[in-house]
């Protein structure tokens, strides 16, 4: 009888075993997903994102800066290449007057049986042909010879132009390409700056603010429709001649203004298109960018500051400022800060200078 008995189930055999080894499975992926966790990224404190977004922005005004200078070149690149192609067709229409010219002494000296072999030449379809062999010109009469050497320098004069052009339209492009580059560069870092800041409430980026030294009606965060904020009618100090006193009038005006990489007014700057639009308006042209406009005018320090005055900032002097009297200053800050009064305390002070 013990023959016939069904054989013992092994505890951990068939559904059991099945069951159990999906228990097993499911413990192991728990395990690993709270090892996991145990390893994710802190998530960081205001003051860590305030840290990093002013990094961020502090390198995208490099980037700013030095994409203001590569447009500032590529820019005179092509006006410069434009009056050369101007230049060029204007040389054309005369190279085809004077070539009209020899045509014309070319028939009367068919009609007369005999045509000079340089005019054959300077007719032809390859004029460079010509430029290759000036001792044609020796061949020929008084009249033609200085007829067909006014065409030979016209032809010199336009294969140096377009050889200059051909230079220019290069550098041109290699500028366009670093300008590319630099834009790229530019708004990558804004917009790290951006995801950094929406990971904070709105308690969290009130403190922020305050922390980036927006004056309460000045914050980056009020409406864009909303009126410009309006702080003290005259300046702190007053300014030391009319032109840096219009310099001043025009940064109150642009107030509450936004912000923009690359802007020069007038409903928009960056730093440096601030102080240049400012002086512009007293009549003073600045350089583009605040490596360059701190060589513009003469340096003064700290102490001799007055209302006008450029105060720059960073080792690299990488953002610009124009000085109000009081320790203040109205500057572009960044993207998402308009326009504002704010301590020269605020940033690593660098040098100042005077326009005018």
């Amino acid at each position: 009888m013990a023959a016939h008995r069904k054989p013992k189930q092994h505890p951990l055999g068939g559904p059991a075993a099945r069951t159990a080894a999906t228990l097993a499975l499911a413990s192991a992926a728990t395990a690993t997903l709270f090892e996991g966790s145990g390893h994710a990224e802190p998530k960081l404190t205001p003051a860590q994102v305030k840290a990093k977004v002013d990094q961020l922005y502090h390198d995208a005004e490099v980037a700013t800066e030095a994409y203001d200078g590569a447009k500032e070149k590529a820019d005179a690149t092509a006006r410069s290449l434009n009056g050369l192609r101007d230049e060029a067709a204007r040389k054309t229409a005369q190279l085809n007057t004077a070539r009209d010219a020899l045509g014309s002494l070319a028939a009367a000296q068919y009609r007369s049986g005999t045509v000079a072999p340089e005019l054959q030449l300077i007719l032809s379809s390859d004029p460079k042909r010509y430029l290759d062999d000036a001792a044609l010109a020796e061949r020929a009469g008084d009249r033609t010879a200085v007829a067909v050497a006014g065409v030979r320098k016209q032809l010199a004069e336009l294969v140096r132009l377009h050889s200059t052009a051909d230079g220019q339209l290069t550098e041109l492009r290699s500028r366009q390409s670093a300008l590319a580059r630099q834009k790229s560069d530019i708004q990558t870092k804004i917009t790290s700056a951006e995801a950094l800041l929406a990971q904070l409430t709105a308690p969290e980026r009130a403190s922020y603010e305050e922390a980036d030294g927006a004056p309460g009606d000045n914050r980056a965060s009020r409406s864009a429709d909303a009126p410009r904020p309006t702080l003290a009618a005259a300046p702190l100090a007053a300014a030391p001649s009319s032109r840096a006193a219009a310099a001043v009038a025009f940064a109150y005006g642009a107030l509450g203004k936004p912000y923009v990489w690359g802007a020069t007014g007038p409903s928009s700057f960056d730093c440096s298109g601030l102080t240049q639009a400012a002086w512009r308006s007293a009549g003073v042209q600045l350089p583009r960018t605040t490596y360059t406009q701190i060589n513009a005018g003469s340096r003064v320090t700290r102490a001799e500051l007055q209302p006008g005055d450029l105060v720059f900032f960073y080792s690299g002097i990488s953002h610009v400022g124009l000085y109000i009297g009081g320790g203040q200053m109205i500057h572009a800050p960044h993207p998402g800060a308009p326009v504002r009064v704010a301590p020269i305390d605020q940033m690593p002070f660098a040098g100042a200078a005077r326009p005018a």
